[in-house]
């Protein structure tokens, strides 16, 4: 980390104001964690092989949601090379909740509405989202990189195929994704470019039609300063890096590390539906900004 971003800071920061599991996810990254404890924090979302209960903190519901497994997704990527049982059966729920086409819709029916985001309360149970199965697809392929239980199961298979067909798709239907959709499917190709690194070529050619040089997309829905910025298409050195200008990638280095608060934590720039969800997007953001800054050798 450079001297303009303060660790102890982030810590002191997590410490008074995040949930127990951002804080062990920080210990993780910063060489201190034990992957046993960050599982069993992970643990208390869990249902019945999904995640619910505001694991996605504008999702307060407790119902198993494809938006929690994302989140999920993330934390088992965290603890390689520990593997988990429940990756496996996150898999195994996922596939009880995929749609005839392969893809996962943007929410399930939600039970309790109160102070969960709307588009998530008047989602469609009925139709696939991109912007969905991408996520936490490509996240599950964070997985696999160490869980072969995870690597070989067919929903992750299913998911792949139809995030694969649904951008090749954008160039046939001349449609232009969603600023958030798109950096999700910029990101699962470049996480797909491991295993799979010819499809994730042919992914980022026709997604890189959708991303300025600058890495400025603006949110649409969203408020007026939201945007989606370089570190979210890359929030890693890889493939999809190609897609940016190296002057736009170090001025949003220099923004993130900017953007380090006086109290020590990072905030968002979209609106939240409860004061809980508030704080915890901010231990999530701030977790994330020293990941990322972190890849890029901050």
């Amino acid at each position: 980390m450079t001297q303009t971003t303060s660790l102890a800071a982030a810590s002191r920061f997590l410490t008074g104001h995040a949930r127990l599991l951002d804080q062990h996810r920080y210990a993780l990254l910063v060489g201190r964690g034990d992957p046993q404890p960050t599982l069993a924090a992970l643990g208390a979302y869990r249902n019945d092989g999904g995640y619910g209960h505001g694991l996605e903190p504008d999702l307060r519901s407790p119902e198993s949601q494809p938006a929690a497994a994302l989140h999920a997704f993330e934390v088992l990527a965290e603890i390689a090379p520990v593997t988990s049982p429940q990756a496996e059966q996150l898999c195994d729920w996922l596939l009880t909740v995929t749609l005839p086409d392969g893809g996962l819709p943007f929410a399930l029916p939600v039970t309790e509405p109160e102070h969960c985001a709307p588009f998530w309360v008047h989602a469609d149970p009925g139709v696939s989202s991109l912007q969905i199965t991408s996520v936490v697809a490509l996240h599950a392929h964070r997985v696999a990189r160490h869980d072969r239980a995870v690597a070989d199961h067919p929903w992750l298979a299913r998911a792949t195929e139809f995030c694969v067909a649904a951008v090749h798709r954008l160039r046939t239907e001349h449609r232009t994704p969603h600023a958030i959709e798109l950096a999700f499917t910029v990101r699962f190709a470049d996480v797909l470019s491991g295993a799979h690194p010819e499809t994730a070529r042919e992914l980022l050619d026709v997604l890189g039609a959708f991303v300025p040089t600058d890495g400025m997309v603006h949110v649409q829905g969203g408020a007026d300063d939201e945007y989606m910025r370089p570190l979210d298409f890359a929030p890693q050195p890889g493939p999809a890096r190609a897609l940016l200008s190296q002057a736009a990638v170090e001025a949003d280095l220099r923004r993130l590390r900017s953007g380090q608060a006086d109290d020590g934590g990072w905030t968002v720039d979209f609106t939240s539906y409860s004061p809980a969800a508030t704080l915890e997007w901010r231990g999530y953001a701030t977790v994330n900004a020293l990941r990322t800054l972190q890849a890029y050798g901050d």
